[in-house]
């Protein structure tokens, strides 16, 4: 009896655990978003400058402008027909709404802050999220008499070859760089040392 009972308290326990996984299958909800590249993909994007625009090349028929300051700065002054998408709220349901629609209309997004630092990671993050067409603008806001003023921004230049750099990095490290080896080509100069001779001794009985 006692094993008969064994049996079917392992039984009822295999079978609500069984339940428990079914369950956690069919109400489990696809995450809104998945990044379609990885970070390998983006450094490599990034080791061009293809996505940086200057002021003057916006062309508004075909690039949609994305404001990422808070609501109170965009009101104060903006760039013209820029949309408002605050960081925190960039991935919001109205705000992907709007960028698939850009997307699904082949325009080029582009991202602005107060200077490229700022809109940087929104940047990135939509980026990575699978908007490909999609531009930083190198621009610096500041105000002068409550007027908005922009100025195109010096963004310093990536690397464009991660690997050279790299193996010219390592050659350097493990002791062949230039400089070590023009030392070495330099002959030894042989310095030798003169023993000093002993004075007499001065005096005597």
């Amino acid at each position: 009896m006692k094993e008969l009972e064994k049996v079917k308290r392992i039984s009822i326990a295999t079978i609500l655990f069984i339940l428990a996984i079914l369950i956690g299958i069919l109400t489990f909800e696809r995450p809104k978003n998945i990044f379609t590249y990885n970070t390998k993909t983006t450094l490599e994007k990034l080791t061009t400058t293809d996505y940086l625009i200057s002021i003057d090349e916006i062309d508004l028929t075909t690039n949609v402008l994305i404001d990422v300051r808070s609501q109170f700065e965009f009101e104060k002054g903006h760039l013209e027909n820029a949309i408002n998408m605050t960081s925190p709220e960039m991935l919001s349901d109205e705000n992907q709404a709007i960028l698939n629609e850009i997307k699904n209309l082949n325009k080029t997004i582009v991202i602005y802050g107060n200077n490229a630092q700022e809109a940087n990671i929104p940047f990135l993050m939509l980026f990575q999220l699978g908007f490909d067409d999609i531009k930083l603008l190198r621009v610096e806001l500041d105000y002068l008499q409550n007027k908005l003023v922009t100025n195109n921004e010096d963004v310093e230049m990536p690397i464009t070859n991660i690997k050279a750099f790299i193996d010219e990095s390592r050659k350097n490290s493990d002791g062949t760089d230039t400089l070590m080896n023009s030392q070495s080509n330099v002959p030894k100069k042989i310095i030798t040392v003169q023993k000093k001779k002993k004075r007499a001794a001065e005096g005597g009985c």
